[in-house]
């Protein structure tokens, strides 16, 4: 089977490589100097050129406060483009896994998990245009699985557990807010997910929208506290402060807990702790 990964050089991308080293698949992973998948021709050639069966995409606009200001560019790469790979996955009768976020919720406030029959309430462009390409899959009639993630973090690039490890090695203080709440989700667990998904061709049958992260709860503190305590530095003074002493553009959501029931029960897999997989990630860290 012929499978396209788009963002291939981002977080989930590249764990995907790992998962995917040692498949029998041809996959074939691009990012935005191969593939511009806001070019509905070029997706629509590059599929037909390479009798594409399936499509992953992890490719994203991400900065939630610059979206604010780049409204159009975010539409593009979060809803249009999406809408480009699953009009492209229609017409060569394949499947679309599409990587979603919990920033879709959050606007109405609730105190338990969100589950995938949900409405939709973000609070602000980013969210908006996750759910607006939710929206152009569902529309275009295209075999799918969406997968809803949340605070995504790994060895590689930019994510909130690298950041924190230098600031709490390096800074005697930090304030780190305590009313946003959610779970952690390491990267190579997703893909480990969605790669056995692949392989075994599980996804067949199962189309539709589920939620992925660790399992628990833990405010963004929380996370602070945790990832300085496996490092050991301890000598950071980390401390909880309300959002509204880091002011921003967007208002995040408060309670985005994403519940992972139905994921569980259709595939019958067992999702890691958010610390134990927090532990693995930080090991393997050290060891670079």
């Amino acid at each position: 089977m012929n499978i396209l990964v788009t963002g291939a050089n981002g977080q989930l991308g590249t764990c995907l490589r790992n998962s995917s080293a040692g498949s029998a698949d041809n996959y074939i992973f691009t990012d935005v100097t191969e593939l511009d998948i806001t070019d509905a021709e070029a997706v629509s050639r590059m599929v037909k050129n390479n009798d594409i069966n399936l499509i992953v995409n992890c490719a994203a606009y991400t900065n939630v406060d610059k979206a604010e200001d780049d409204a159009d560019f975010a539409e593009l790469l979060n809803a249009k483009a999406v809408r480009n790979l699953a009009e492209a996955m229609k017409a060569a009768d394949g499947t679309l896994i599409h990587i979603s976020t919990d920033y879709v919720f959050g606007k109405e406030p609730y105190n338990i998990p969100c589950r995938e029959d949900q409405r939709g309430t973000p609070t602000g462009v980013y969210g908006e245009t996750k759910l607006h390409g939710e929206q152009a899959i569902a529309q275009s009639g295209v075999k799918a699985l969406i997968f809803r993630t949340a605070w995504l973090y790994s060895e590689y690039g930019k994510n909130f557990v690298k950041t924190m490890l230098g600031l709490t090695s390096s800074k005697p203080e930090l304030k780190v807010v305590f009313d946003q709440v959610g779970t952690p989700t390491y990267a190579q667990d997703l893909a480990d997910v969605i790669y056995n998904l692949v392989e075994y061709r599980t996804y067949e049958g199962n189309e539709g929208i589920y939620h992925y992260s660790n399992e628990g709860v833990c405010s963004w503190y929380d996370f602070t506290k945790m990832i300085a305590e496996i490092a050991g530095n301890t000598d950071c003074d980390i401390q909880p402060c309300h959002s509204d002493e880091f002011p921003s553009k967007v208002r995040r959501p408060s309670y985005s807990v994403l519940d992972k029931t139905k994921i569980k029960d259709t595939f019958k897999i067992r999702i890691p702790y958010w610390t134990d997989s927090l532990k693995t990630c930080i090991k393997n860290l050290k060891e670079e």
